[in-house]
């Protein structure tokens, strides 16, 4: 026991160590860039131009599963900005061949963070993939997908567009990546906003497989003893960008572990006023798969990152988006999450002899799309109506995952930047915490301007690795 508790005094000392090195001016350590485009008005100072960065790579990050010094990092669909078209509202692609990709990096000795090498994600014939959203069947949600001039990107770009015959442009294969598990056979699980989709690609980022809600995607072709894995149904009742923000893979390389980023829009957008977000559970040996509920602190909150510490207990990021320039009560926050007294939702027949011991008058049913009911209306609603309800789960024996907090960020570091996506869960114990710098560009009431961190706009946000030790 002395010497287990002298190891993690060792390990604490370790990191605390390295957090200093990265921290020298506490702003962390800078990831590299390259500048991606520079053709743009910058709209916060019209007279110089807009560097979009080929930063980005804050959306999840993963440990190398053999180098204690280097960890993955992941970027989202790319350069893009909030815009109302000809067509309502969408997103306008600034950069519009962009691929999302990885990016391995290292910490050098003397804390500075080095790129090693960017893996571009490709589909299952070794094509760059794209940002672009899906179609509906495979869960598109209707954002629209316009152009550098703000026109609809259409089917075919020659041609105005036509809802019948030049319909606005999807992409099948297209992916807004957020969760990243890096496997011990140099192969990677990605989860993604848009289906959302959990995707397997190979060491040189070549689409091996995938896992989503839809029944119909011959692309599902993971299978265990004659059975087709899929993602519960609901799941395909994301909010538009707000599906499957962190993953992660246990441990013992079986199961991957996925958390929705806020309530979904189960049945409608009614569910977007709830504070309960849904955790899988996909046993990739067994195939069995397992649903669970987690509790945010606020409505306004969003669930960003998961790293694996055992079968069972897992860092989650939890934050609300804010800048702390802007909003001095922000909250960046990392908790340690624990499944083992958790309800599995998805053993619905569990969750029946749970609720007939209570003395409560309920009706329970199970919902092919809409997943479990409770009086008829789904989970989101019955949080949704009364936060109280959540006593109401408690007495029919169903149960969120038991939270702890482990680092209160702001409390611990300076930390300017408005999202918390990333955590490396490095060997010594002590986490990597990367920021999402969205390519160094945000949106304003004038157009697209810099992303500042300071009421003077001088400061660009920019990656950065931040190392914390956490208190559980």
């Amino acid at each position: 026991m002395q010497n287990r508790i002298d190891n993690n005094r060792e390990n604490k000392d370790k990191a605390e160590s390295l957090s200093t090195r990265l921290n020298p001016v506490t702003q962390g350590a800078a990831l590299p860039y390259e500048v991606l485009n520079e053709q743009y008005q910058n709209a916060a100072y019209p007279e110089s131009k807009l560097q979009i960065r080929g930063g980005g790579f804050g959306s999840d990050a993963a440990a190398h599963p053999s180098n204690p010094n280097q960890f993955y990092a992941l970027t989202d669909r790319g350069p893009n900005s909030d815009f109302k078209g000809s067509l309502g509202e969408g997103k306008q692609f600034l950069v519009p061949n962009y691929s999302p990709k990885i990016g391995l990096f290292q910490v050098e000795a003397d804390g500075q963070v080095t790129k090693v090498k960017e893996i571009v994600l490709k589909d299952n014939t070794g094509q760059p993939i794209s940002g672009l959203p899906n179609p509906k069947a495979f869960g598109g949600t209707n954002e629209i997908p316009y152009d550098v001039n703000g026109e609809p990107m259409t089917e075919d770009p020659s041609k105005p567009y036509d809802p019948e015959t030049n319909p606005v442009k999807t992409d099948l294969n297209g992916l807004d990546p957020e969760g990243l598990a890096a496997l011990d056979d140099g192969t990677f699980w990605i989860s993604d906003e848009y289906g959302p989709h959990l995707v397997h690609y190979d060491a040189q980022g070549v689409e091996i497989e995938r896992i989503n809600p839809f029944s119909t995607d011959t692309r599902n072709t993971v299978t265990v003893e004659g059975k087709t894995l899929l993602l519960p149904a609901e799941f395909a009742k994301r909010r538009t960008n707000r599906g499957m923000e962190s993953l992660t893979i246990t441990p013992d390389q079986t199961t991957l572990v996925g958390l929705m980023e806020s309530s979904m829009d189960n049945p409608d957008k009614q569910g977007r006023k709830s504070t309960l977000a849904r955790l899988v559970t996909v046993n990739l040996v067994t195939g069995k798969i397992a649903q669970y509920l987690c509790r945010l602190e606020a409505v306004n909150h969003v669930n960003s990152a998961l790293a694996a510490i055992s079968e069972q207990q897992f860092y989650v990021a939890e934050h609300d988006r804010e800048f702390p320039w802007q909003q001095p009560s922000a909250k960046k926050l990392i908790y340690k999450i624990d499944l083992a007294k958790a309800t599995n939702i998805n053993d619905f027949e569990s969750v029946i002899e749970n609720a007939e011991n209570a003395d409560l008058s309920a009706t329970l049913t199970q919902d092919e799309q809409l997943g479990l009911l409770i009086n008829g209306v789904t989970l989101e609603q019955l949080i949704a109506e009364d936060e109280k309800n959540w006593q109401l789960l408690a007495k029919l024996g169903i149960h969120p995952v038991e939270k702890t907090l482990a680092v209160d960020v702001l409390a611990t570091i300076d930390y300017p930047h408005d999202k918390l996506e990333g955590i490396w869960l490095r060997q010594d114990g002590s986490i990597g915490l990367l920021n999402d710098d969205d390519f160094a560009m945000n949106d304003s009431d004038k157009g697209v301007e810099h992303k500042y961190l300071d009421a003077d706009k001088t400061v660009v946000d920019g990656n950065r690795l931040y190392v914390v030790v956490p208190n559980v």
